[in-house]
């Protein structure tokens, strides 16, 4: 069965292609939806490829329902990596939303695990980020080399690293 997370999600993405707009936050979802602030990034995959991916590290809405609703359109229509999708791409759509915990400093990489935990790589106003768990990243030096080149900082630069747990669902 399908999380409220994951339905909400694929509810949002839906609703904006055949209306153009956001939908609303809809009855009747759980209380940890709208009652709580979160970062969330929603993922989308298509016949097992990555198809989108969209998320914040920090809370900017009012409520986590607000921020997949959003995040899902962006995931959807946004990513600057991929074309918006489609009607006909719906059905071969998976979905999954992971739910950000607060981010800690990471002083000694040798407490990273690329499976536990994701990473955030910054340098002044450029930030990267890799979720854990994904598929090819084997090593934590892969997922930070990763997560600094999406921040576009270049290899001799310095940088702060910070770890974060996620709560997926699917």
């Amino acid at each position: 069965m399908q999380s409220p997370y994951v339905r909400l999600a694929v509810q949002s993405y839906t609703h904006y292609l055949k209306t153009g707009k956001p939908m609303q936050i809809p009855d009747g979802l759980p209380e940890e939806l709208t009652n709580r602030q979160a970062g969330a990034f929603v993922t989308l995959y298509k016949n097992g490829n990555l198809r989108g991916c969209i998320g914040t590290i920090s809370p900017i809405r009012n409520s986590l329902a607000e921020e997949i609703i959003m995040n899902a359109i962006s995931a959807a229509f946004r990513d600057p990596r991929f074309p918006p999708i489609n009607a006909d791409e719906l059905p071969d759509i998976v979905c999954s939303v992971d739910v950000l915990e607060t981010p800690e400093p990471v002083i000694d990489m040798r407490t990273l695990d690329v499976k536990t935990y994701g990473v955030i790589v910054s340098r002044g106003h450029k930030r990267g980020l890799l979720l854990p768990n994904i598929g090819g990243v084997d090593t934590v030096e892969e997922q930070v080399d990763i997560a600094r080149q999406k921040a576009d900082i270049a290899p001799h630069e310095s940088f702060t690293l910070e770890r974060f747990k996620v709560v997926r669902h699917t």
